[in-house]
């Protein structure tokens, strides 16, 4: 319509063409028509399907009539978290690549940790009272003082991009130490002590994520990442110590003179 767009007709009508249907589409273009539609089939919501003059309901119907899944929204999936580390990992490597020419790098493995680190905060920020209203549920320091809560993600976020930059590693280091151990602690007293069956914030206050291992790897991740950057800096070698030799790339490229 004019004003509006019905989704669930579009894929509707979608699934019944790749199912090899020839679709008989009739819109409602008025909302009398749709009330009296309605009324006259006894259903709450539009659009609806018939096939051969029966009615076989709306678009999960026609998805469950054709042996396909329906998701529950409120069903737990970690489909969210697989999301994010499969994506930051591809963006780990396809860096290391530009960088390097590689993808077997150790600032692959180091770049893996601080994107998902920022991903994880870029969640968790777009709705920050959620997130926070869910991570009092368990994170120990939460509890006690509750802004905490919300400078939980902006300190994610910041430790993340200056483990991205390999800049101030006085700060990003502490700060990383500091939230994953805290949230490692609290995970595994909340799952594993106490026996709760909570949901998970990582990945913001919307999520049907369970609180368990996923979390508890996110924590630790940020834990192992600190310790492995302190180590570096204590021998010497820091952040820069995968930045490859531009001379020796300009030589590569440019070829002996002839």
């Amino acid at each position: 319509m004019d004003t509006h767009t019905c989704p669930y007709g579009l894929k509707a009508r979608d699934l019944l063409q790749r199912q090899g249907y020839t679709v008989d589409d009739h819109w409602l273009t008025t909302r009398d028509q749709t009330d009296a539609f309605k009324a006259e089939h006894a259903v709450r919501t539009t659009p609806q399907t018939f096939i051969d003059g029966v009615r076989i309901g709306g678009y999960d119907d026609l998805r469950r009539h054709f042996g396909k899944t329906v998701r529950d929204p409120k069903a737990v999936t970690y489909r969210p978290v697989i999301a994010v580390f499969a994506v930051t990992a591809l963006m780990a490597v396809a860096t290391s690549y530009a960088a390097y020419g590689t993808i077997f790098t150790v600032r692959a493995a180091e770049w893996f940790i601080a994107f998902s680190m920022a991903v994880l905060a870029i969640l968790k920020l777009q709705n920050i009272e959620s997130f926070s209203t869910m991570f009092l549920n368990y994170d120990l320091l939460a509890k006690r003082w509750v802004r905490y809560g919300y400078i939980y993600p902006f300190a994610e976020a910041g430790a993340g991009m200056l483990m991205i930059a390999g800049a101030l590693n006085w700060v990003s280091i502490p700060v990383a130490l500091f939230i994953g151990t805290i949230g490692a602690v609290s995970v595994f007293k909340a799952v594993y002590i106490d026996k709760r069956e909570l949901k998970c914030a990582c990945v913001g206050g919307d999520s049907n994520v369970p609180l368990g291992f996923v979390s508890l790897t996110e924590n630790l991740m940020m834990v192992a990442m600190a310790i492995w950057m302190l180590a570096m800096m204590l021998s010497g070698t820091g952040a820069e110590h995968a930045m490859p030799d531009l001379g020796m790339i300009h030589g590569s490229l440019s070829g002996p003179a002839g």
